[in-house]
């Protein structure tokens, strides 16, 4: 039998999918992330394609972007989070189903990847959120001058590692990770960086 379209493999290639299209949604920039997401919700949505499915249910999971994207602007965040995890956790259980409509999905499977799931998803929001809402404690005009390292791959956006602290930063040029990166200013809390010409000398 193609393991893809057993609906167990569909099912956590699905709920996979989905946190991590959620993930990205809270950490843009990286690529990784969405292209996680996309290799997974492909893989899942061969099995959707070929085996018996409720209709509501790929509504749901849809839906659940909803209040997840409340969640994430910090007001009721609890709330908004806990429904945006049930929905995604009904929605990918309920999916998959006989002809004459029983879930096929193993019980004991979708309840121990519900709970981990939700878990790692509240986990993760609330301290990447805590992350992105605190204050810096240092100045940036202080960082004008100083050095750093690129720690993702820095052109729009990315992440450059400065003072001992993680910030986003973006570049007029693409910068590879793990440059070594100079800051020439700011824009926000969005620091405005150059590859290091020093160190391309030497």
């Amino acid at each position: 039998m193609n393991p893809l379209l057993d609906p167990n493999f569909a099912y956590l290639f699905l709920v996979t999918g989905v946190l991590l299209t959620l993930m990205a949604i809270v950490t843009p920039g990286t690529g990784m992330l969405e292209i996680g997401a996309l290799f997974c919700l492909a893989l899942a949505g061969y099995g959707v394609y070929y085996l018996n499915i409720n209709l509501w249910a790929p509504i749901l999971l849809v839906l659940s972007i909803i209040p997840f994207v409340y969640a994430i602007r910090g007001k009721r965040r609890e709330v908004f989070l806990i429904l945006s995890i049930l929905a995604v956790a009904v929605g990918s259980v309920f999916l998959f189903t006989t002809e004459d409509g029983k879930l096929t999905v193993n019980p004991i499977l979708a309840f121990v990847t519900s709970v981990l799931a939700g878990g790692f998803l509240w986990l993760i929001v609330n301290k990447t959120l805590q992350a992105h809402l605190s204050r810096p404690r240092h100045d940036l005009s202080t960082l004008l001058g100083q050095l750093g390292e690129a720690k993702t791959r820095i052109q729009e956006e990315g992440s450059v590692q400065a003072a001992g602290e993680l910030w986003t930063a973006r570049s007029e040029k693409a910068i590879p990770v793990g440059s070594r990166v100079r800051i020439i200013g700011k824009d926000g809390f969005v620091l405005i960086v150059e590859i290091d010409k020093s160190s391309d000398s030497k």
